[in-house]
């Protein structure tokens, strides 16, 4: 049995939906070497999320920004919590609805995603900075 546990930092991203699964996976290269296991990703944060979505049409990305504002609006007008701005209150809850973590099957060496899946960051500040993660991946 093998695990192995790494701290990471996603560079800042703008507000919106971000493809990370790059990124995460040059972190932890060490997952070639499990046969059958389990990537847990943690996102540290509770004003950012975590999803596995389509990787390939970028307005996916869009049509998922636009439909968790529209879910989520800024100018609700009860919210309390809104001295850090008026984006916090409505991050905090997109982050609860949409998860900060996700578990990954890896099989043979490498995450045994879907066809056309992958990784987003799911930014929902206007200037929420760089974002830190804890990768854990647990196998034989």
């Amino acid at each position: 049995m093998q695990i192995i546990q790494k701290s990471m930092s996603l560079k800042p991203y703008p507000r919106g939906f971000h493809l990370v699964t790059r990124e995460i996976l040059e972190h932890i290269p060490e997952i070639k070497n499990i046969q059958i296991g389990n990537l847990h990703v943690f996102l540290q944060h509770t004003s950012a999320g975590l999803s596995i979505n389509e990787n390939a049409d970028h307005t996916v990305r869009i049509d998922f920004e636009n439909f968790v504002n529209d879910l989520v609006p800024e100018a609700y007008p009860h919210f309390v919590h809104t001295f850090e701005g008026a984006d916090d209150m409505p991050a905090h809850l997109k982050t609860s609805i949409i998860g900060n973590q996700l578990n990954i099957p890896i099989t043979a060496g490498k995450p045994n995603f879907g066809t056309w899946q992958g990784i987003y960051l799911c930014e929902f500040r206007n200037n929420g900075g760089a974002r830190n993660l804890v990768l854990t991946a647990i196998g034989r």
